[in-house]
C-alpha cells in the first residue's frame, strides 16, 4: 500500500519500519505507536529525502526528546566548528539537530548538516529567505516564501519551525494588548516586520495549504512556530500568546486533514505555577499535538545561567506533559553558545527531560536510576561511572580527588555512612 507520510500510514493501518523502530525503541507496542500517530499524538519527523539513521517519536507517552540549536550568523561564520559542535552533540545523545542559520552559504551548510546528522534535522525558512534572497525584508514575496521552504523540504529537512499562527488578527491582539518584552521571536519579529510593512496577511497563513502540499510531498513535519512567545515572565499567558495559540489549534486540524505531522512550540519565559496550566491549555487547544517548549525560562534575572533556568522549567513542563525539550546554554540571550556552553545546555534538558520521565513513567526510566541506586549502595564506583549522564566528567571528578580509603569519596572518607552501614550489616564492626 502505497503512502507518502508517516500519518497517512498510520491512518491506512500501516505500522512503516520508522514506527517498528521508534516503538522498539520506546519498548511499547507498534500497534499502539500506530494508532498515536495517525491521531496526531506522536510524530516521527523522517523526511524522504534525509532518511536519518535515528528516527525518533515525539509525543504522547514517549521519552521526552531534546533539540540542540546551532548554525551560523553575521558574527559567527565558522562552518567547521557548527559542524564539529553537530557532531559532538550527537556524541552527546541530543535527539535533534536544529539549523538557524541566518547568514552565507545557508544551504551549502544545511546540507553538509543533513549528509552527516544521523539524527532529525529541523529549520526556520523564514531566517534562510531573509538570509540567501538578497532581498529587502518587505520586498519578499508569498512565493519566495514558499520556495525557500520547499527547498528546505528537497534537501531533506525533517522539521520547519512555520509562524503561522501570527496572523494579522492576533497581531492585533498584540497591538491591543501592551507587552514588556514585544515580540521576542526572531521568525514571529520579521513575519510581523513584514505584515506591517506590505500591509498584507501572514504568508504562511494565508496560503497554509500550499505550505501543506509541499510538506506533505516530503513527509515534513510542522513545527508550528510561538511568534507570540512570552520573553519575559511577566508576558506570559497573555492575550497575544493565547490568541495566536487557538490559531494553532486551527492549523493542526488543516494539517492532519492532509496527513501532514505536527508538533506545537511553546515558551519561552513563565514563571513555575503557570507551567503546567500551559501546558494543559496547548494539549486543549491543540487536539493533543506534542509540545515543543524552550525551557520555559523560569526567571529573567540569570544571564550566564539559563541552562539552569531552562532545565527547571523544562523538568516541569516535561512532567505535566510536555513532549520536546529545546535545549537552552549559559550562553542564551548573551551570544552563540560555544562547544562546551553547547555541552552545558545538552547535559541540563537531558537531566530535565529524563526527571520528568520518571513522573510520566516512561518504560525504563525509573530502572536506570535504580540501577545507579544499587551502585552506589554497593559502592561499585565502575559501575556508577557506566550509568552515569555523563560517565566521562564523572570519571575525572574523581580522579580529582582520590581518597585514602578506596571505597569511599574525599567528602566523607572512613565516615561513609554507606561504607559503614553496609559494614554493620554484614556484621562486622565500624573502624574509623
Amino acid at each position: 500500500m502505497v503512502y507518502r507520510t508517516q500519518m497517512e500510514a498510520a491512518k491506512k493501518g500501516i505500522i512503516t519500519p520508522e514506527m517498528e523502530r521508534v516503538a522498539g525503541e520506546e519498548r511499547l507496542a507498534p500497534e499502539e505507536l500506530r494508532q498515536r500517530v495517525a491521531k496526531g499524538e506522536v510524530v516521527i519527523p523522517y523526511n524522504k529525502n534525509h532518511r536519518p539513521s535515528r528516527p525518533q517519536g515525539i509525543g504522547r507517552g514517549l521519552r521526552t526528546k531534546i533539540n540542540v540549536n546551532l548554525g551560523v550568523s553575521n558574527d559567527c561564520c565558522d562552518v567547521e566548528e557548527e559542524l564539529a559542535k553537530a557532531d559532538r552533540a550527537v556524541a552527546l545523545k541530543a535527539d535533534a539537530l536544529m539549523d538557524l542559520s541566518s547568514y552565507g552559504k545557508t544551504r551549502e551548510f544545511r546540507r553538509q548538516l543533513l549528509a552527516r546528522s544521523p539524527v532529525m534535522v529541523g529549520t526556520v525558512p523564514v531566517y534562510d529567505a531573509v538570509a540567501s534572497l538578497k532581498k529587502d525584508l518587505t520586498g519578499l514575496t508569498p512565493g519566495d516564501f514558499l520556495a525557500v521552504v520547499r527547498e528546505h523540504a528537497e534537501d531533506g529537512v525533517d522539521f520547519i519551525t512555520i509562524h503561522a499562527g501570527l496572523n494579522r488578527e492576533v497581531a492585533a491582539h498584540f497591538k491591543r494588548n501592551p507587552r514588556l518584552t514585544k515580540i521576542v521571536s526572531r521568525g514571529g519579529s520579521l513575519l510581523f516586520a513584514w505584515m506591517e510593512g506590505t500591509n498584507k496577511e501572514n504568508p504562511f497563513y494565508e496560503y497554509f495549504d500550499d505550505l501543506l502540499a509541499i510538506c506533505r510531498e516530503y513527509d515534513v513535519t510542522i513545527s508550528l512556530g510561538d511568534a507570540c512567545r512570552p520573553g519575559s515572565v511577566g508576558d506570559a499567558t497573555d492575550a497575544a500568546q493565547v490568541a495566536e495559540l487557538i490559531v494553532l489549534g486551527e492549523l493542526t486540524l488543516r494539517a492532519w486533514e492532509q496527513d501532514v505531522q505536527v508538533m506545537i512550540e511553546g515558551p519561552g519565559h513563565m514563571k513555575i505555577d503557570e507551567i503546567a496550566a500551559n501546558v494543559l491549555l496547548e494539549k486543549k487547544l491543540c487536539h493533543g499535538a506534542p509540545f515543543y517548549v524552550l525551557g520555559p525560562v523560569v526567571t529573567d534575572i540569570a544571564p550566564g545561567y539559563d541552562h539552569i533556568t531552562a532545565a527547571i522549567g523544562g523538568a516541569i513542563a516535561a512532567a505535566a506533559g510536555a513532549d520536546f525539550l529545546c535545549y537552552v546554554t549559559p550562553a542564551e540571550h548573551l551570544k552563540l553558545p560555544d562547544a562546551e556552553e553547547m555541552k552545558e545546555g545538552i547535559m541540563a534538558a537531558r537531566i530535565a527531560a529524563h526527571a520528568a520521565d520518571l513522573v510520566k513513567g516512561v518504560p525504563g526510566a525509573a530502572g536506570w536510576d535504580e540501577e545507579m541506586s544499587r551502585a552506589r549502595q554497593e559502592l561499585n564506583w565502575e559501575r556508577m561511572f557506566n550509568l552515569a549522564l555523563d560517565p566521562v566528567k564523572a570519571r575525572a571528578m574523581r580522579e580529582k580527588a582520590r581518597p585514602s580509603d578506596p571505597a569511599t569519596c574525599t567528602m566523607c572518607g572512613k565516615m561513609c555512612a554507606v561504607r559503614n552501614i553496609n559494614t554493620v550489616l554484614a556484621g562486622e564492626t565500624v573502624k574509623i
